[in-house]
């Protein structure tokens, strides 16, 4: 998830779920806790996903990084 503070910082909160997912995509493409904030922090686009969520998006490489999250 992530809010904006009055002064319009993005906090991130990473859900358990989240976490093991990042993990994953570490070992398999090397895809970073930092690399996946940047995402959410300044994405290329975001774009509707399922159940009320957004999907931050940017390009990687030869593909895409989407990152789901939801705004507080």
């Amino acid at each position: 998830m992530r809010s904006k503070n009055k002064d319009g910082a993005v906090k991130i909160i990473w859900t358990r779920h989240g976490e093991e997912r990042q993990r994953e995509w570490q070992k398999k493409l090397g895809i970073t806790r930092e690399e996946v904030e940047r995402v959410v922090t300044n994405p290329a686009q975001v774009v509707p996903g399922d159940l009320d969520a957004l999907v931050a998006q940017t390009k990687r490489g030869n593909g895409l990084l989407r990152v789901p999250f939801m705004e507080t």
